[in-house]
């Protein structure tokens, strides 16, 4: 990229950067034209879809070296580390190459289901038995291996039949012993208990989850000051789901590829599936990679070559168990990866977004049929975008990768797709478009469930993390606008999008949602910031358009009266304070009793700004109290702070190594007060300061301590967020952890708080995103 942007003439450059919408297909045809005559465009290209030239295809000699080493680390009893160099070979072996008479990839399935059943994964062992007899149904280890984890199961019925299978494949005198032996001891334990066939899960994954009927209340409308948003059809009450949907296109983002299902984005199991054409994708099961690459898995080489020696009862039993893995429900939707799988280099070099804007190309003429559409690909998405208002880069790197991007998808997908400047114009748009409306795929950082609760103790008072692991286009859920007070909340299962009210809302009210920081997160001069660098807008909700208590407080200095709740603003948070009061106070669309919230908010302010909101001759100045005008010394203030900072860095460092010596919380502690005397009692940093020290209290072994200073830590973001926010339930999952570390019975009350504020967050989802409140809540529940 680097390398050809610094080839564009600088006039070329120039006409680039001043280009409108309507001026696009002009600046297209010129770079294109530019480039058509330049060798080092042509040279990526060719490194970019010349599968020869690409690291991305099949190679049978970096399967078997991977291969190798895996063997060494199962001799050694290291189970784990085999694991992952046999799932790396997997990604590299190609479905059709055999080793010494066997298929790679099904030999590999059985070492790795070796390794599993050595760790106690008896399932997980089986799953990858059925995978190896998917690619080569007449391996007789496989059949063994898959007999022993039936037998570990007590489904002695199928292990008795997998090792007849097993003894008819093998070829070997010594290999018949080893079945023999096996098989009669397996015939004595079904003698003493006898046990129900196992009974396969096809789509290898439990999708069973509790969920509700979208509530069909809301329409799109053209909005006076936000363009088009979604409006209320009915009163809506709180943790009401009014959208679900599913992706028009989605990507896994790189920094997710070893982690995460390439599909449907959930944490990869230790027996990850890989592509069965390429080496990019691994996949939680045989499902997600049978949607996602659009080819049944273990179907590539045709064969079925059974025994001729056989019983039939043993063949229709092969037929059975060769089926399993790959024969769930099939869907009508493109196969997103098809097209990328082709061994070539594109798909893992170029940016995610220019990735996921492939695929929404490639869906979109799929569904026409016909590539000569492609010009209504705008019209058919029907989404907004930001172009005039990008930086010059950014223009010019928009229309570099569209045409990269178009000339990958002629040479891999379709050749006889157009290559013009009118076509690349299109693309140009359509990355505008994923710019500003594509969605995070995000996923909850949670807990491991197993083990004591002891154990988790120090990783409970961890903040909220939310893991972004892809990046998709909803269509409908890009008509919902921004707040930073939003009334309702977006979460994903899988790959589907969910939107729940988090406030009632009254018929004819504006549905929002929160695009990045909300008040209580980032203070006003942030949040604007963000806004208007990513989506070009300078953002009028109700928690920007007027003074909030929030915003007052999450980074001010305090009064230097000991006594005085007051607010003490630098120069920013003074220039925020004069526009909100000289502004008149939108009307919220928030539908819950205004007046009432309002004249909450209003006391609350007026507790720490009575001065400045009711003295109307006030001349608000940096560093002066906003509650009785006494001057803080904000530079001196700022020095002190910095002393006291330092000696937090050095606690956190000492969390996250798990050891916290005494001086080190002490100083700690020392500072915290440093802290408390300088800034505002309702600082956002106290708060954080607060959470740190909690933890550091569990790995000393003080959760007495932790508990106060974790409720400390509550009270003050209870102030910068709503009580019912999120993050407060969060909170109350590390308190009640603690309170239960204790034997307090206020453990119960503060999760069943956090379990109510979970289910207006997410419903009947909150206990498949957050399974380990479920059972904080039934250990709290026998204190209680």
């Amino acid at each position: 990229m680097e390398k050809l942007k610094s080839l564009v003439p600088n006039a070329l450059g120039q006409e680039i950067s001043e280009s409108t919408p309507d001026g696009l297909p002009a600046t297209c045809s010129s770079l294109l034209e530019f480039f058509h005559r330049l060798p080092q465009f042509h040279q990526i290209v060719k490194e970019l879809t010349d599968p020869e030239m690409a690291l991305c295809g099949k190679d049978h000699s970096a399967a078997s070296e991977t291969k190798l080493q895996g063997n060494e680390c199962f001799s050694r009893g290291d189970y784990l580390k085999a694991l992952h160099f046999y799932t790396q070979a997997l990604r590299f072996a190609p479905t059709n190459s055999n080793d010494t008479e066997k298929n790679l990839a099904a030999m590999l399935y059985v070492n790795r289901a070796s390794a599993l059943h050595k760790m106690g994964l008896i399932v997980e062992c089986l799953q990858d038995c059925d995978r190896a007899l998917a690619n080569f149904p007449t391996y007789a280890k496989a059949w063994f291996r898959r007999g022993k984890a039936n037998a570990s199961l007590g489904n002695f019925e199928d292990a008795i039949q997998d090792l007849n299978v097993s003894l008819k494949m093998e070829v070997s005198l010594s290999g018949k012993r080893q079945i023999e032996d096996e098989l009669r001891i397996i015939l004595d334990q079904h003698k003493l208990k006898h046990s129900s066939s196992y009974k396969s899960n096809r789509n290898e994954s439990d999708d069973t989850m509790l969920d509700e009927p979208d509530r069909a209340n809301m329409q799109c409308v053209s909005l006076p000051t936000k363009g088009r948003g979604m409006v209320s059809l009915a009163d809506i009450p709180i943790g009401s789901l009014v959208h679900k949907e599913d992706p028009y296109a989605a990507i896994i983002l790189k920094n997710c590829r070893e982690t995460n299902c390439h599909f449907c984005f959930n944490e990869l199991p230790m027996h990850a599936v890989p592509c069965e054409s390429c080496s990019i994708p691994l996949y939680c099961s045989s499902q997600c990679q049978l949607v996602s690459g659009g080819k049944e898995f273990g179907k590539t080489l045709g064969k079925v070559s059974h025994h001729n020696e056989l019983p039939d009862e043993l063949e229709k039993y092969i037929s059975e168990c060769v089926s399993i893995g790959d024969s769930g429900p099939r869907t009508e939707d493109i196969a997103e990866h098809r097209h990328e799988c082709q061994g070539v280099h594109w798909p893992a070099v170029l940016p995610s977004e220019v990735v996921l804007a492939g695929r929404v190309l490639v869906k979109f003429l799929e569904q026409q049929k016909d590539s000569s559409g492609f010009s209504n690909l705008l019209t058919v998405l029907d989404l907004c975008h930001n172009f005039v208002q990008l930086p010059p880069d950014t223009k010019l790197e928009m229309h570099i990768y569209s045409i990269i991007l178009l000339n990958c998808l002629r040479n891999s997908y379709a050749p006889k797709l157009p290559v013009t400047g009118v076509i690349i114009s299109q693309l140009v748009i359509l990355l505008s478009q994923i710019r500003v409306n594509s969605m995070a795929i995000v996923r909850m950082k949670s807990l491991d469930t197993k083990g004591s609760l002891d154990e988790h103790v120090n990783a409970l008072t961890s903040t909220l993390e939310q893991v972004k692991v892809g990046q998709a286009i909803y269509l409908a859920g890009s008509m919902f606008n921004h707040s930073c007070r939003p009334n309702a909340h977006a979460y994903f299962l899988s790959r589907t999008l969910y939107v729940r009210t988090t406030d009632s809302v009254s018929v004819g009210s504006e549905l929002e949602l929160s695009y990045g920081p909300q008040v209580g997160q980032w203070d006003h001069e942030d949040r604007q910031q963000i806004l208007r660098d990513h989506y070009s807008f300078s953002c009028q909700c109700r928690g920007c358009s007027q003074l909030n208590l929030s915003d007052l407080c999450i980074n001010a200095y305090r009064c230097a009266k000991p006594d005085c709740l007051g607010v003490v603003p630098d120069s920013t948070l003074a220039s925020y304070v004069k526009q909100k009061l000289n502004h008149v106070p939108l009307v919220s669309s928030v539908s819950y009793p205004q007046k009432q919230v309002e004249k909450v908010e209003n006391e609350r302010i007026s507790d720490v700004a009575h001065y400045a909101v009711h003295k109307a001759d006030y001349h608000l100045k940096p560093g002066h109290c906003l509650n009785c005008d006494l001057y803080h010394d904000l530079e001196a203030a700022r020095a002190t702070i910095s002393k006291a900072e330092s000696s937090i860095r050095r606690l956190q460092d000492a969390i996250a190594s798990n050891d916290v010596p005494v001086e080190v919380l002490s100083n700690a502690l020392k500072a915290s007060d440093i802290l408390r005397s300088t800034l505002h009692l309702f600082n956002k940093r106290i708060a954080e300061v607060e959470d740190n020290i909690a933890q550091a209290m569990c790995v000393v072994g003080e959760p007495q301590a932790a508990r106060d200073h974790c409720k400390a830590s509550i009270k003050i973001l209870e102030k910068l967020y709503d009580p019912n926010h999120i993050v407060i339930g969060n909170e109350l999952i590390k308190l009640g952890s603690i309170q239960l570390q204790l034997g307090n019975c206020d453990a119960a009350s503060a999760t069943k708080r956090a379990a109510e504020i979970f289910l207006r967050y997410f419903g009947s989802h909150a206990i498949v995103i957050f399974p380990y409140l479920q059972r904080l809540q039934q250990e709290a529940g026998c204190l209680a």
